[in-house]
């Protein structure tokens, strides 16, 4: 594998959980794989889970990692070709790419959109420069559309969970005082659509993701109606995607909260979320911390995507 972006990436989804479970059941069994091999993870944005859950991947896989803060440890990077380099953007991207890469064996990369340019950032400018011009393989820690290992540790948490052959999986949108990207949710329904799972998006109307990432999902816009017979719940705010309010919050209707009341509809789901959640804005207390949440469950499972993901980057070089 020598770059992992989508759920294409990753080849067949059975194949893939297997793979997973091999690593959950032996996560040191590979450590000859990474002997002497180093990983670079490289952060234009904050993380917790992405930068704990991949770095102790790479550490079960016998690894060395860097992990550079682009805003705190570097120079600050210019992106764009064409730009006089006058202001406070010390080095070009285009520069800064091979010198780290020649560091390291294998690049994770987190560069969330930055709601400002569509086409820039559906385009994903910082995460396919890496993948040109950096000569390694290329992972992506959170893009500016999609969120790959959250997706695949969200798909063997379902699985591991689930009580029926094939359960009924809810997106739904939930209010957020400040502007999200659509990453999490495109990703989540990207790889939905790769499974036989019944799956239900519900959002208010003008929260349309693209059509790239849900063309033939139920869209309900009835709250009620989607929560129904639910086998699991998974709550995540975006912002807008269509123009032209691209990036915007236009609403934040507190009754899509899920809160106790709207479980109750549902075929005794579990919870989940990608975290961090702001309680009570995107979900109750009394629901997270109900013996159906399993965000930590969830959030656990990050190691073993990313290990997944590693090691089968490993077998490539």
């Amino acid at each position: 594998m020598k770059k992992f972006t989508c759920v294409q990436d990753i080849g067949p989804l059975d194949i893939a959980l297997a793979k997973a479970a091999e690593v959950k059941a032996n996560p040191f069994s590979d450590q000859i794989l990474g002997k002497n091999k180093t990983l670079l993870m490289i952060f234009f944005n904050s993380s917790l889970r992405t930068r704990l859950s991949t770095q102790k991947a790479a550490l079960n896989l016998g690894m060395n990692v860097i992990v550079l803060d682009i805003n705190q440890g570097a120079w600050k990077l210019e992106t764009e070709r064409g730009v006089i380099m006058d202001g406070d953007k010390s080095e070009h991207i285009l520069e800064a790419i091979p010198v780290m890469a020649s560091y390291c064996d294998i690049i994770g990369v987190r560069s969330f959109a930055r709601l400002e340019d569509k086409a820039f950032d559906y385009n994903e400018t910082i995460l396919n420069q890496f993948i040109e011009y950096s000569g390694k393989p290329v992972f992506s820690m959170e893009a500016a559309t999609r969120h790959p290992l959250q997706s695949f540790a969200d798909l063997i948490t379902i699985e591991e969970y689930k009580k029926v052959e094939r359960p009924k999986v809810v997106l739904t949108w939930a209010p957020h005082p400040k502007a999200l990207p659509q990453a999490v949710p495109n990703s989540f329904a990207e790889w939905m659509r790769e499974t036989d799972y019944e799956f239900v998006i519900t959002h208010p109307e003008g929260y349309e993701l693209s059509e790239d990432f849900t063309k033939g999902v139920r869209i309900e816009y009835d709250i009620e109606a989607a929560y129904k017979d639910a086998d699991f719940i998974y709550a995540k705010n975006w912002s807008k995607f269509n123009d032209p309010d691209y990036g915007k919050v236009v609403n934040i209707d507190r009754s899509w909260m899920v809160d106790e009341k709207k479980m109750q509809l549902t075929r005794n789901a579990k919870f989940m979320h990608c975290l961090p959640v702001r309680r009570n804005m995107i979900v109750s207390d009394d629901v997270i911390e109900s013996k159906d949440s399993i965000v930590i469950p969830e959030a656990a499972n990050r190691v073993v995507s990313a290990q997944v993901v590693i090691r089968e980057m490993l077998k490539s070089i």
